[in-house]
């Protein structure tokens, strides 16, 4: 968890993006790698996109580790119809997720910190699995003596991003539904994601 937490502050600079768009992002005063020969660019290969492409996809979920990611990806195989959507469709569906669209939180690591200390519900049961899946309908809560701190607060109150027309929200209750599991075109990244060239990278 800490190895995570700490990367969160290296990992825009080390990708070249401001993978959640904040305005704290270290990229948006050096956009350039950290390192000497950070400034220093080449033509990547194609295996360098491609390995690219899947560092940010699984950076933006909170840095989620490669063994879990892969399991992820071979779920999306199995399933059937696009498997770039089944990816996008099995990612968004992680408590963390949608935790982090509902703005109970105000990062995707913090989101994942309130679900691991037990102040997140499902359907009224409280779940501390950050990967948990949920189906649609499902109504996620926020529970106990977070429902006032001052980081819940700030985040649902954030002007950085909004709540996608797939979470219905209650700002006051901290309450939220799952409506549906969106398509690639539908999640708010603040900046590109391909997924397809994930799934070439695993097919390599």
């Amino acid at each position: 968890m800490a190895k995570r937490v700490n990367a969160k502050y290296k990992i825009d600079r080390r990708l070249g993006v401001n993978l959640w768009g904040r305005a704290k992002s270290p990229f948006n005063i050096r956009n350039y790698a950290p390192g000497e020969h950070g400034k220093n660019k080449s033509k990547p290969s194609d295996y360098c996109i491609q390995l690219h492409a899947k560092q940010k996809l699984k950076g933006y979920y909170g840095n989620i580790g490669e063994k879990q990611f892969r399991k992820i990806y071979q779920e999306a195989v199995r399933r059937r119809g696009d498997t770039s959507e089944n990816l996008i469709e099995l990612l968004e569906r992680r408590l963390d997720a949608v935790v982090y669209r509902m703005k109970f939180a105000i990062t995707v690591f913090a989101a994942r910190q309130l679900i691991n200390h037990g102040h997140i519900a499902v359907n009224g049961k409280k779940v501390d699995i950050p990967s948990y899946r949920l189906k649609d309908g499902d109504e996620v809560s926020i529970i106990g003596k977070m429902k006032d701190n001052e980081n819940t607060q700030a985040a649902i109150n954030t002007s950085e991003r909004d709540t996608p027309d797939y979470c219905d929200v209650d700002a006051k209750t901290l309450k939220g539904k799952f409506i549906r599991a969106p398509k690639l075109a539908d999640v708010p990244y603040p900046v590109s994601m391909e997924p397809n060239l994930v799934v070439e990278f695993y097919s390599r």
